[in-house]
């Protein structure tokens, strides 16, 4: 069984570095100070996040449907996993709620929700 290695060090929570590496096949062992990736740091939901979010090609609207959690559910989760990674996340603008309003209408119009299901999406946008 193979276990995710901390980021974290229990004691002082400090960050750890990889110490040892070792391959299964030949067993050669290196040894020295390496850092793991920026992603490997990240706790194991954001992780899940981003992979659904690469397999749904960035689509928001899979997303959506995959995880089962509303758009703006989304748009907090992948701008707590940017801020995460260290950047710097901007608002979302007038335009990104306009552009969710016309899709929820357009779902609508489209039969993919019903009006109770558009109200309640409009509804908590404007929130």
């Amino acid at each position: 069984m193979k276990y995710r290695a901390p980021h974290c060090c229990p004691v002082c929570s400090h960050e750890m570095t990889i110490s040892s590496l070792s391959c299964n096949h030949c067993q050669t062992r290196l040894e020295g100070s390496f850092t793991s990736c920026k992603f490997c740091k990240l706790p194991v939901e954001q992780q899940e996040f981003i992979e659904v979010f690469i397999k749904c090609r960035g689509n928001i609207k899979d997303v959506e449907k995959e995880l089962g959690i509303s758009y703006p559910t989304v748009r907090n989760r992948l701008d707590g996993v940017i801020q995460a990674l260290g950047f710097r996340v901007e608002k979302a603008d007038d335009e990104d709620e306009k552009t969710r309003r016309q899709e929820i209408v357009t779902a609508l119009e489209n039969g993919e929700i019903t009006s109770q299901e558009a109200t309640k999406l409009l509804r908590k946008l404007g929130k």
